[in-house]
This record gives structure tokens, sequence and C-alpha cells, in this order.
């Protein structure tokens, strides 16, 4: 047969994702704070994006202006959908009816058809059609300010100073170690070998065991290393430069004249004493019980992480997403964070006064690009504040007992479970739920923390996994020092609970909740004992 050259013309429907729905799901899974520096890159590139900042001035006048601020301002459509909704009794239309004042074209003719063109509506947000076509604390107060008050006069009228301002001022570990080497050390070799030392410290203080490569690196002999190490590990804080544990004990308690002979034997074996081995201790210290008790309570006195006081950054606090309260009814009340959803509006004031003044074709061009650009993102901002309040309603509806009655009544729930009940692909409830935060009358929670395994019960019921690791947890708290809970016994007792579980789980769970064995927790309580 002779191979021939034709023309053919074949129709195929494949899944296309426009550039502006793959920044919508972008969106979605980010977290307060990223999406935040997210819009503030998107406001610099963006001359037509402006952040709303409730003046009158940054609203248009017209009325297409008031049409446009009307349906892009999603904060305050979601919070007054989300105050009048009770978990308890409805199933989120409060949250679906916020939604159906968005677009809901589907992702086939968004993709097959051209992008709109400017002042069109122009987005497609519909992140389940994405995926079911391919594989798929307690209320925070306001932030506090210090007052700027001169402690020599009684005026504060000057300005007011954060927390943050006031701890970046703080010295780091590294500049306090840095002025010590100054006034302790007078050879200029030995300070440079010290600099690099101090370099190398970890998060926790301490050097790597082999310093063969410094020595190298530094072209010098390994005593000359050894001799500046020697010097610098005299610096505050004590058991910094460590290269072990034990030397870091060892630096702290040569500091507080208190390494002898048999606290050197104590410290050169703390693999012993992890396992509780007092008798075998006594004898390589050559002392009595009560003095290992006394030796041992000044070993746990010490600081093994000696850097952390130091280069401890400041903590966070986890600002939630999703606020929710008791209603007064009998229910639950759920509403957006509105301090953490950018209120952003598309400028069209500024966008008329551009288009009047453009002459050529690609300036057009440029303009509408960014037009559309503005749109899309101000619709994708709305669009991720619905999802994240929908999904959150249902996840209190579901867990209502956890809320009124503790951890124990955790129900076990899967991400199909919430997406099953809102019509959404698990996908989309995965990526609402990352990063996401809840503040309850119980405290702040992650979204995440609700989905949990289910383990069987004995009498047909599911088990929440964390409900069971916390009934372990009470049961090893509640063990007498004469009668120490093994991991079969602990299944027994949750079998007349109707728990059903395999002992290797409650081991499991166990080690988790880095709780040790029972003859190790039998070790323990005997050595506090004799202690006492």
């Amino acid at each position: 047969m002779a191979a021939t050259q034709r023309l053919e013309l074949r129709q195929r429907q494949s899944l296309v994702m426009t550039p502006q729905l793959q920044q919508a799901i972008k969106l979605l899974q980010l977290s307060n704070l990223d999406l935040a520096a997210e819009v503030d890159r998107e406001i610099e590139q963006n001359p037509l994006l402006e952040r709303e900042d409730g003046s009158k001035d940054s609203l248009l006048e017209s009325p297409a202006a008031d049409q446009q601020a009307s349906d892009f301002d999603a904060n305050e459509n979601l919070s007054a959908a989300a105050s009048s909704n009770d978990t308890t009794g409805t199933d989120g239309s409060s949250a679906e009816s916020a939604e159906e004042s968005g677009p809901a074209d589907s992702l086939d003719r968004a993709t097959a058809e051209q992008l709109p063109a400017a002042g069109d509506d122009p987005l497609d947000t519909d992140y389940d059609n994405v995926f079911t076509n391919g594989d798929a604390w307690e209320r925070p107060s306001e932030e506090a300010a210090f007052a700027g008050r001169s402690l020599g006069s009684g005026h504060s009228d000057e300005k007011d100073f954060s927390l943050e301002q006031r701890l970046s001022e703080t010295v780091t570990l590294r500049q306090h170690l840095l002025d010590q080497l100054q006034v302790e050390v007078d050879d200029p070799s030995e300070r440079v070998i010290g600099a690099s030392l101090i370099d190398m410290l970890d998060e926790s203080g301490y050097l790597p065991e082999d310093l063969t490569a410094l020595a190298e690196q530094l072209g010098c002999s390994q005593a000359k290393i050894e001799s500046a190490l020697d010097k610098v590990q005299g610096f505050e804080p004590s058991g910094v430069f460590a290269r072990s544990l034990a030397e870091c004990l060892a630096l702290q308690l040569k500091e507080r004249d208190r390494y002898d002979p048999a606290m050197q034997g104590l410290v050169e074996n703390l693999e012993i004493l992890a396992k509780g081995d007092l008798a075998r201790l006594r004898k390589i210290c050559g002392i009595d019980q009560e003095d290992l008790a006394e030796m041992i309570a000044e070993v746990k006195a010490l600081d093994p992480r000696p850097a952390l006081s130091f280069d401890g950054e400041a903590a966070q606090p986890v600002i939630p997403d999703v606020l929710m309260r008791p209603d007064g009814k009998g229910g639950w009340l759920v509403e957006l964070n509105s301090d953490t959803m950018p209120r952003v509006l598309v400028n069209s004031d500024y966008y008329a006064q551009i288009h009047a003044q453009v002459r050529s074709k690609k300036e057009r061009e440029y303009l509408s690009e960014r037009l559309q650009s503005a749109n899309w993102l101000v619709k994708a901002l709305h669009q991720r504040a619905t999802t994240i309040l929908r999904v959150s309603t249902e996840i209190v509806k579901q867990q209502d007992l956890f809320f009124r009655q503790g951890v124990e009544h955790l129900k076990p729930l899967t991400l199909r479970d919430i997406a099953t009940e809102i019509e959404m692909h698990e996908s989309t409830v995965s990526r609402v739920t990352s990063n996401k935060y809840i503040a309850t009358p119980r405290g702040t929670y992650e979204l995440k923390y609700f989905f949990t395994a289910s383990i069987a019960g004995a009498n047909g019921t599911a088990h929440s996994a964390e409900a069971v690791r916390h009934r372990i947890k009470l049961l090893i708290d509640g063990e007498s020092r004469k009668q120490i809970l093994s991991d079969d016994t602990i299944v027994e007792l949750l079998r007349k609970d109707g728990v059903d579980i395999a002992r290797r789980t409650v081991a499991k769970y166990r080690e988790a909740m880095r709780i040790p064995s029972s003859v190790q927790r039998r070790r323990e309580k005997a050595a506090s004992v004799d202690h006492s």
C-alpha cells in the first residue's frame, strides 16, 4: 500500500484552564497573609486596582461605579449573609445566596469563547467544574499599641509604637556573641575563627561535631580551632558552642562549678538516664539514691537549647479567617473575619480618563487587558470568600456536638462528606481548609482539624480518631503508680466503651502524643517516688 499525504479535520473535547481561572484557584488555597501579599503585588502591577478605604473619594459616584462597588465588595455582602445564618437549623442557604450574586458560567463556555471585551463581566471562577472534569482562640482582641509616653514628662501626645517596633530592636544571639568576641579575644586569628564558629551555630546554639572542614577552610591546624573553641565556649549564654547535649550540659555545670566526677558520670551516660536504669547510674557515679535524685533534678533544671532565649522570633498570632459564636437561640452564627478579607475595587473613573486619551492600538489593548485582569481579581476574591463561608458553615453544622460537649464528641468527617453536602468537589474543599482558621468558643482551630479518620465501634457507630486519642490520653493521665496501663489493657477498656481498636493503633496514637510505653512510665513514676 502506497503512503500518501492528506488533510483531516478532527473534533475533540479537552479541558483547558484559562490563566484567570488558575489565578482564582491559587487564591483559594492561600492563607490570609499570603493573600494580602498577593493582592499587594496585583495592586502594584495594575493601575486600575485600588484598596477600598471606606472614604467617599475611593468610591466612584457614577451609577456604573455604584453598581460595581455593590457587586465587588465581597466582605460587606458576605458578613451580612453570614450574620443571619443558623447552622444548626439551616444548610448554609445564606452563603449560597451570596454566591448567586456572582456569575455562574460553566467552565466549558468560558474556555470555548474568547475573553470578554473591556467593561463586560468576565469572571468564571466555577472551581467545581474544573475538578469534576479532571482527576481528581478565643476570638482575638484588637491589636494593642503601646502609648509613646515620655517617662520624664507627663505628655502622652507622642506617636504610638507597636509591639513589633519595640521587639525589632532586640539584640540577636549573633550580635551578642560578636560583642563578647571583641572583648574577650585579642588574637586576630582566633577572632576570625570565633566569627566563623558563630556563623556555624544552629538555631539551638550547637556546632557540628566535626570541625575538620573549618580548619581546612581557614587553613589552620585543628589545635588552633580547639583553642579558639575553648574560649568562645565560655561566652554567655552558658552552654552555647556545644557539639552535643552532654557537652552543652557540662558547660553549664562547669560555669556553676558543679561538674565533679559524679556529675560527669551522670552527664556522660544520659542514655542510661533516659532508660530509667537508676541502679546502674548509682553504680557508675558511685553515689547513693538520695544524691542521684538531687543530681537528676539539677540536670533537669539546665537549658538544653541555650540559643532560643536570644534568637526566638516574636510569635505571630493566628488571625482566624472565620468567626463563630452562639446566636442566643441555640444555634451558631458563622461569619467571615472582615480584617482578613482585602477590600479591592476597580477604579472605573481612572479607566475612563485614560481611555479617552489613548491613541494607539497597543495602548488600548494594554488598558483593556488591565481592566479585564482587575475585574477577574475582584470577582475571584468574592468567590473565594463565598466558598470559605460555605465550607466553614457546613463544618460547624457537622461538628455541632464537638462545640457543645467537647473533643470526645468530635465526629468522624472527611472531605467528601462536606463536598457532598455543599455540592463541591473534594479538591475545592481541600484547598479551602488549608491554612484557614476558625475562632470558636472552644478556641481557634485550623479547618483541617475537624477532618479525622473514623474508627469502627462495637455497636456499629463510628468514632473520631481524635476523640479516641483524647480517651487514650485521659486513661493514661488517670492511671495510678501501682497500676500502669499497658497497651493491651487500654484496648480492653476502649472496647468496653464501644471502640473497636487494635493494639498497634493504640501504640501509634500513644507515640504520636509522645507518651512513653508502660515500662518507661513505670520507671519514671518509681523514680519520682524515690526522689520525693
